[in-house]
């Protein structure tokens, strides 16, 4: 059977009455079209798909939330187990599993996901109605689901199962071609749409995810009803007309329109942001798309952590202030991460602009990297920048959104590599594999052979099928441009005076960047190879002087990646080491450490003048050997 896998694009079956016309004027690349052979993120979806998924499933069962669906279908007794939102989990392993049985055929994973579909189809009450806790026991719901149906949707998690449920059977349907998810995503979705709405109820809900998951309905099935659905909702937040604001804390403090910075919890925040580009592409909105634009630019110039993450607080998972950046407090959520790259991801394809993917990148290789485990078996659900040993992964949560939402995002990875828009190919990850692309109806196989983020050269191979003409896009980096992320709250020591190069067919080529991408347009014939040599010296970073907690300090990132001390590696210090300005860094391979990395050593000292070597590590790999002190941001001395 042929795959129609993919995440934001339009997909056009199901006996569609409707043609979907509109959607992001730049279009990612099928993730099924796209496969990789690195030894970085090769190994590590294979780590998810025979690791984690499996792993997660298991903890699943363990912990009843499997048992939630039997027993709400009448296929078992027993009491309903854990929080109001727990179906959600098995929703997104789901959504993981069946991204990766569309890569790998699996019958034993095909036959459990038939099983475990048969459960949640049974728990599905009359009209559509799916919510364990209350169709297990109406009289012994969780805390805080609310005394009867949608009566507590600020809080109940109804909506925001929903929707992560519908995002589940559409990848579901799509891997397999097997409507029973899928089925039963349409018919909750009938419910809930003629159950909200003008003149119905009004409220929102209070964690934003529904939309994305109707907005993916819509594109499936081509109903209109379920895009209109997902834009009420997100129009009804700030409307104090028709219900009680919830606050900032769930964005509900003004309408999305007029809202400026983020604010509230950062992982609501970052979804409802993917919903409104999502809504945005299809209807033209650009009161959207003017809110979206201001809203990144605060959140980038004042609210990112240097490792890509945002929600600096502890206290509601939420965004700080502008320039509020802890370290040690700092939460930086492991779903935060995942949220703020489906957003970049969506800006990007909006606005074409290497910025995003930039963003993107950094909390693909830092942010969120670091929150599972390198044998994908432990996570972190915050990711601070400093540690005095408390902070260690654990195997699971008892609110276990985070392990369950790397299952879903890694295997769709491939996905963010490529993308196109009429006669141009976008080249955004520098990722070793293949890629067969249709470009303005012709057909393409592209390779890409690196050993990134180690080093800097990627040979890049365009293949057309005939000689054709198009324009390679191919992404440099802002690192490797002087500007650590875009604005100005991160720079550089000092400037760097390699620059990247681009040579075609052994042959220099000069090129002049046009929104972060140097374009190449010519005509291909198979045997082209494009070589770009991105300089990876070692670069000391610095805060704007209005992070409080960064002044004074410095951290090193070499290509995309941030690097941290770690007690183990410096004779029992991190967080009191000195290091001079002009100090010379040595990069060395080291293939026998934390599954192959590149560490960066040099002299440095202690606070207390004594003489120290520093060994740091990318940050992504800390907390693999025991429990001690880390820091990415040390001091620095003149």
């Amino acid at each position: 059977m042929k795959k129609w896998l993919l995440l934001f694009v339009p997909i056009l079956f199901i006996n569609c009455s409707k043609s979907l016309k509109t959607d992001y004027p730049i279009q990612p690349v099928l993730f099924t079209n796209v496969h990789f052979n690195d030894s970085f993120w090769q190994p590590r979806l294979e780590t998810n798909r025979t690791v984690t998924i499996p792993f997660d499933f298991k903890k699943c069962e363990e912990t009843g939330r499997i048992d939630n669906f039997a027993i709400a279908g009448g296929l078992k007794e027993g009491k309903h187990e854990g929080m109001r939102y727990n179906d959600s989990d098995v929703f997104k392993i789901i959504e993981g599993a069946s991204y990766s049985l569309s890569m790998h055929p699996d019958p034993e994973l095909d036959k459990y996901l038939d099983d475990l579909i048969y459960k949640i189809a049974a728990s599905q009450e009359d009209d559509g109605y799916i919510f364990t806790t209350r169709t297990i026991d109406p009289t012994r719901v969780a805390v805080r689901s609310g005394d009867t149906r949608w009566s507590y949707v600020a809080m109940s998690h109804e909506l925001y199962n929903a929707g992560h449920m519908y995002e589940a059977a559409v990848a579901h349907y799509q891997a397999t071609g097997k409507r029973t998810f899928l089925d039963v995503a349409i018919k909750s979705a009938d419910l809930i749409e003629s159950t909200f709405g003008p003149g119905k109820r009004m409220e929102p809900p209070g964690h934003q995810e529904i939309e994305i998951g109707l907005t993916k309905l819509y594109r499936v099935t081509g109903e209109k009803k379920y895009l209109k659905l997902a834009k009420f909702f997100l129009d009804q937040r700030g409307n104090k007309e028709n219900h009680d604001l919830y606050g900032e804390y769930s964005q509900d403090h003004q309408p999305v329109i007029e809202q400026t910075c983020p604010t509230g919890h950062a992982v609501r925040a970052g979804y409802m942001y993917s919903a409104m580009a999502d809504v945005a592409a299809i209807e033209g909105d650009q009161d959207y798309v003017y809110a979206l634009d201001t809203i990144w630019q605060n959140t980038v110039y004042t609210r990112l952590y240097l490792t890509g993450g945002i929600g600096a607080r502890y206290t509601g998972e939420a965004f700080g202030e502008e320039y509020e950046l802890p370290n040690m407090s700092a939460y930086n959520e492991t779903c935060a991460a995942i949220a703020n790259m489906f957003w970049n991801q969506r800006m990007f394809l909006l606005h074409g602009d290497a910025k995003y993917i930039d963003v993107m990148e950094r909390t693909l290789y830092n942010g969120f990297l670091s929150g599972v485990s390198l044998d994908g078996n432990e996570f972190f659900y915050p990711n601070p920048l400093e540690s005095d040993g408390s902070h260690s992964r654990s195997p699971w949560f008892d609110c276990a959104c985070c392990p369950c939402n790397v299952v879903r995002f890694l295997p769709s990875l491939p996905g963010y590599q490529y993308a196109v828009n009429h006669d141009t190919l976008y080249v955004n990850l520098f990722i070793g594999g293949t890629a067969d692309i249709e470009l303005d109806g012709q057909s393409i196989q592209i390779e890409q052979i690196t050993n990134y983020p180690w080093q800097g050269t990627i040979e890049i191979l365009p293949q057309p099928a005939d000689n054709n003409k198009f324009t390679l896009s191919i992404r440099i980096p802002g690192w490797a441009m002087n500007a650590p992320v875009p604005g100005d709250l991160y720079h550089f020591l000092s400037e760097s005076n390699a620059k990247p190069t681009l040579r075609v067919n052994g042959k220099a080529v000069n090129y002049t960047l046009r929104k972060g991408y140097a374009d190449i347009s010519r005509q291909w014939q198979k045997g082209d190879i494009v070589t770009l040599e991105l300089p990876m010296p070692v670069r000391k970073v610095l805060s704007n002087d209005k992070v409080d907690e960064d002044r004074g300090k410095l951290a090193l990132q070499r290509g995309p990646l941030v690097y941290c001390a770690e007690w183990v590696d410096n004779d029992g210090h991190a967080r009191d080491l000195l290091v001079p300005q002009n100090t010379d860094f040595t990069v060395n391979a080291q293939p026998d450490l934390l599954h192959g990395i590149y560490t960066i050593t040099g002299p440095v000292k202690l606070q207390n003048g004594r003489k120290q070597k520093l060994t740091a590590i990318p940050y992504y790999a800390w907390a693999h050997r025991g429990s001690g002190d880390m820091a990415v941001w040390m001091k620095y001395e003149d």
